[in-house]
């Protein structure tokens, strides 16, 4: 049975008509579902608004115990629950979960090496059972970005990760096709023309890509969780513009293609 994981960024996230409008087609994609959502940016206007300083490290945000506080009611509260009214109104029976709900992602407390990202996690476990009982009710998940440790703490957790763990812990039951949507409409040969989508991408040619410069930056751990997937199990991986993933899972002619 076919099990679409779908991972929606936070550039989304921060436009309301954008939102509604992918949420429209997520509603109406057939089958099990599981969507992944980002955080965007109303953690750090929240943030602000608290006189709480926002400390970015890489592209990171660095969540001490006054930040982690932020995330979880915006991420975990603000966020996700909005995502899951919108659903419910557009008839797709949606629940809203932290890694914390039903033990979903356990994680533990990223070590501290030349940074100290405080309270961010490192994926240890899904609890694939809970996940599955769900889908069973064709009840459609709706995960924030946000695990927790067995010492009762929320962390902060990547959704790349998170969307790359369940569909890795998830494809010993279903063909996974996992889908990370965001503003590009795929891998990029050239960052300056939006058209200059690469069609499909190896190991190999991944490789070369990331050597000519042609592939950086923040694409560079998207595409190593994607390769990471496929060789723990995932059917397929797509990299495509949030408005174009219906047309990438069910026609196959939008976005990049990843594959081993």
């Amino acid at each position: 049975m076919r099990l679409n994981i779908i991972k929606i960024g936070g550039n989304v996230i921060d436009n309301p008509k954008k939102l509604s409008s992918f949420l429209d087609d997520f509603s109406n994609l057939s089958g099990l579902k599981i969507l992944v959502h980002g955080g965007g940016k109303i953690a750090t206007k929240v943030a602000e608004k608290l006189g709480i300083e926002t400390v970015m490290v890489e592209g990171r945000r660095v969540t001490d115990a006054s930040m982690i506080e932020v995330v979880t009611m915006v991420y975990g509260g603000l966020v996700n629950k909005q995502i899951v009214a919108m659903l419910q109104s557009k008839n797709c029976n949606a629940i809203g979960l932290t890694g914390a709900d039903g033990k979903s992602v356990v994680a533990e407390t990223r070590p501290i090496s030349q940074i100290d990202y405080g309270f961010v996690g490192d994926i240890k476990s899904v609890n694939f059972d809970f996940i599955k009982s769900l889908l069973k009710q064709y009840i459609t998940p709706v995960f924030a970005p946000l695990t927790f440790n067995m010492n009762g703490e929320i962390l902060n957790t990547n959704a790349d990760t998170i969307a790359s763990a369940l569909a890795v812990s998830l494809s010993s039951f279903y063909d996974v096709n996992l889908v990370y949507c965001f503003e590009k409409k795929g891998v990029l040969a050239n960052s300056k023309d939006e058209n200059s989508v690469i069609s499909s991408l190896n190991k190999q040619s991944y490789k070369q890509y990331k050597e000519e410069g042609i592939i950086k930056d923040g694409m560079i751990p998207k595409l190593e969780n994607a390769f990471q997937a496929l060789q723990n199990g995932v059917t397929q991986v797509i990299i495509c513009h949030s408005e174009e993933f219906k047309e990438g899972i069910e026609k196959g002619t939008a976005g990049t293609l990843i594959k081993l």
